[in-house]
Formats: structure tokens, C-alpha cells, sequence
């Protein structure tokens, strides 16, 4: 008796660990199974672990941006809109981490949960991109061959209509030295910029400061400031780029007045500064269709005075994410109200935001108008209308220096025309002055989305 009551506690034991186990397998398979299918190991879709044989990704209007045709990945025609385009669509060997080719594999070779891989009956699925090819091909061309990165989106939808890095390379031509190159020009290349890049942002970030001092000190708007062309913080200083006299707080936004906003970032302190950073988002990852933005970082809590005034200013330790820029953009344009970017238009789970207001962006109504008012007289009033023509623009410019190079060239805001609700970022890494550099391709390029939207 006590024999048989043993060997039906082991019978038992082997039916719980054979369920555990099933259970297991299932829920690996459940949630790993595409990935197996789309490993490089798998002989079916890679060919010397390149992706040979999937669906075609095309851009917004239907132009197809890489295929499989007779077993081989075959490009778009156009050379500059293979380069523009690479970092969105993805290598086919998977060095660019964030590309479609690599997140939406799965999707793109066929894989189904309940049938498996529809490899050998050519039912591989397209992915349509939010993009519009030609659009990136006018950014990437008007960024000259320098570094950077260049994105516009549809700040009430959430669309990405451009998303540009650089540098960049030819998926049918790689370069052969891309690996081993010793001058730096292919540094960061297997990156997308806008995804997972961080840069010292200057004086774009000075609208953060604003709205950090409009939403804590009263009467600020019509408040006199004074610029000696340096300002005394504490044990240090920071210096200006002009001497601009008495001003507004919107004339010191026009003017990008370092004193005004050192003033600004040291009055108001650490703490505010830091809760207003993160209720607008910084520090925290936005997943743009899967690809998760690196996060900004702004750190003040050993920061003196003058510290404080230089991080106001978009200096000292501060770095920010493009992406996250572009979305302050589209808060400001939005009434505080952020749209999270999507770059993949089919209806799938890695795009669960799209059209939905990002929680992580917290910005009054009120003082969203203020801020805008306040970035449309910088167009207006000092850079000039005619460089942003047609667009009633609001936007703000940024010189970020670099310690021994050149300063990164920032511009970055929004259309105010219902018609056209689009805002853009650009960031040209070592790449001059906000006002001189960074506008004219911004205008490029909203020019040419203009033209077709």
C-alpha cells in the first residue's frame, strides 16, 4: 500500500513538472518565438546572416525603400535616399539596432504564433513607414555632409514625416574602411542621432528656463533685465554674447541673452529647475514603433551658482535627446499637450502610442500659449519671416558649445498653420550657429513637406 502511494506521489510530481514545463515552453514560445524565427542563425531568411528574404518597407506614399526579389535584398534606386533613409529602414545585417529591418523582423520575414514561418510560401508582410522618402532625401542634402540629425512630425497625430543621421552610408556600396577608419567620419554611424543621441543643447534650452520662470515667478513677462555682456553668479560668471542693455524676458529670448536666463536659472534654483525639467519629460526614454529614445540627463545637485546659470543656458552638464526636443515642440504647439513620434503606420503592438498624448509631459495650457507667443516674436522680430517663409513659425535657435570644436547648430519649433501642424528638430553636431546653419535646413525641409502635404 505505502509503495503505491509513493509511486503515485512520483506519478504526480512528473504530471506537475511535465505541465510547468509545457506551460513554460508555450509562454517562451508565446514571447520569444519571433525572435527565434528571425535569428541570423536561421537559413531560411539569411544568407551569410544578411537578410535575404522578407517583406518590403516602403515610405508614407507607397515608394518602396528595400525588397526581396529572386532571394536578395534589392534598394530603392536613389542613392541619397538609401543614405537618408538607412538608419529608419535598418542594415540588413542588423548593426543599426533601432532599424525596422532589425525591430519589425519578426513581422517582415512572415512569423505567425499559430502557423510559424511563411517563409517558402512567400507571405512575408510589408511594413509602411510614416516617412516620406523624398522629404529625408531634401534633409540629408541640405545637411552638407555634416554630422547630425534632422526630424519632423505631425505634432497632432504623432507621424514622423523625416527622420535623418548622419553619417550615413550606402547599404549597396558599405564603405570597406567603415569599421577601421581612424579620422572620425564614420563615428556614431550604425546610430540613429535622433533615437540615440544626446548633444549639449545651448540655447534651445533657455525655452525650458522660461517656462520653468513663468510658471514660478510672478510678473516675470514684464520684468527689466539688465546685460553688461556678463553676469557675476556666485564665485563665477557666465558670459553673454552681446551686450544687450535693458530687455524684456521676451527681447532676452529674441536675443538669446545669456545674462537674462543665467539670471532666470540662478533665482530660481536648483530644485525648480530640476521638477520643471522632468515634468517635461527629460530623463525618461520615449519608444518611437519599438525604438526606445536614449534619455537626456540634467543633473544641478552639485551645481554652484554660476553652475546653475550656465546649465540655464543649455551649457554645463546638460544633454538632450532630439527626439525629446521635437516633442517639446509639439507641447508647446499643442496647448501642452505631447503626441508620442511613430514611424510605423500599420496598426501593430510595438506602436501602442500612436495619436496618444504622452503622460510623461506635463505642461499647463497657459503657459504653453505664453511660451508660444514668446517663440513666434523670435521668428518674427529677430530672425525674420523670410527665412521660414509661408510657415507663421515659432521656434527657438541654440549655439551649443563644445569644448575645443565647433559649436552644435540647434533650431527647433513648430508651424502655427492649422493646416500644417508640424514641428522640427535640427541638430548639426559641430556644425556652426543656430541662425546661420540650422534654419536654412529646417526650411528645406519644411518647405519640401509643405509642397506635398
Amino acid at each position: 500500500m505505502k509503495n503505491t502511494t509513493r509511486r503515485a506521489y512520483v506519478i504526480y510530481a512528473l504530471v506537475i513538472a511535465f505541465v510547468l514545463g509545457l506551460g513554460f515552453l508555450v509562454y517562451s514560445f508565446a514571447v520569444h518565438g519571433g525572435a527565434w524565427a528571425a535569428s541570423r542563425l536561421n537559413t531560411h531568411v539569411f544568407t551569410n546572416r544578411v537578410l535575404a528574404s522578407a517583406g518590403a518597407v516602403k515610405d508614407r506614399n507607397g515608394t518602396v525603400l528595400v525588397e526581396t526579389k529572386d532571394g536578395k535584398r534589392v534598394w530603392n534606386d536613389s542613392y541619397n535616399v538609401r543614405r537618408a533613409t538607412l538608419h529608419v529602414v535598418g542594415d540588413a545585417q542588423g548593426f543599426i539596432a533601432t532599424g525596422v529591418q532589425t525591430l519589425y523582423r519578426a513581422k517582415l520575414i512572415g512569423y505567425d504564433f499559430f502557423t510559424g514561418l511563411y517563409q517558402s510560401g512567400g507571405k512575408q508582410r510589408d511594413v509602411t513607414l510614416t516617412l516620406d522618402a523624398s522629404v529625408c532625401k531634401t534633409a540629408l542634402e541640405a545637411m552638407n555632409g555634416k554630422k547630425g540629425t534632422v526630424a519632423a512630425y505631425n505634432y497632432k497625430t504623432g507621424e514622423v514625416l523625416c527622420m535623418v543621421s548622419a553619417p550615413t552610408f550606402d547599404p549597396l556600396q558599405k564603405p570597406w574602411d567603415i569599421d577601421t577608419d581612424k579620422t572620425g567620419k564614420y563615428d556614431g554611424v550604425y546610430l540613429n542621432r535622433a533615437i540615440s543621441g544626446t548633444f549639449t543643447p545651448g540655447s534651445t534650452f533657455k525655452v525650458v528656463t522660461t517656462i520653468c520662470a513663468l510658471e514660478n515667478i510672478p510678473g516675470v513677462m514684464t520684468r527689466k533685465f539688465t546685460c553688461t555682456g556678463r553676469i557675476k553668479l556666485g564665485k563665477g560668471e557666465v558670459i553673454c554674447n552681446g551686450t544687450h542693455g535693458t530687455l524684456t524676458l521676451e527681447r532676452g529670448l529674441n536675443v538669446s541673452c545669456n545674462c537674462v536666463f543665467a539670471e532666470l536659472a540662478a533665482e530660481l534654483g536648483r530644485d525648480k529647475l530640476t521638477e520643471t525639467v522632468r515634468a517635461l519629460g527629460f530623463g525618461k526614454a520615449v519608444s518611437v514603433s519599438g525604438a526606445k529614445t536614449v534619455r537626456s540627463s540634467f543633473d544641478v545637485s552639485k551645481a554652484g551658482k554660476a553652475d546653475l546659470g550656465w546649465a540655464g543656458i543649455g551649457q554645463y552638464t546638460t544633454l538632450v535627446n532630439p527626439v525629446q526636443m521635437l516633442m517639446l515642440a509639439g507641447a508647446i504647439a499643442n496647448g501642452g499637450q505631447a503626441v508620442t513620434p511613430y514611424l510605423v503606420s500599420e496598426d501593430d503592438k510595438l506602436v501602442s502610442f500612436n495619436g496618444l498624448v504622452n503622460k510623461n509631459i506635463h505642461l499647463s495650457p497657459e503657459t504653453a500659449e505664453k511660451v508660444k507667443k514668446l517663440m513666434r516674436s523670435d521668428v518674427k522680430n529677430y530672425y525674420g519671416d523670410w527665412r521660414l517663409p509661408k510657415l507663421d513659425f515659432c521656434g527657438k535657435t541654440g549655439s551649443a558649445e563644445v569644448e575645443g570644436k565647433k559649436s552644435h547648430a540647434w533650431f527647433f519649433g513648430f508651424s502655427q498653420r492649422e493646416d500644417f501642424p508640424v514641428a522640427i528638430v535640427v541638430c548639426l553636431e559641430n556644425g556652426g550657429i543656430g541662425l546661420n546653419d540650422a534654419i536654412p535646413v529646417a526650411n528645406k525641409v519644411l518647405q519640401k513637406l509643405l509642397s506635398s502635404f
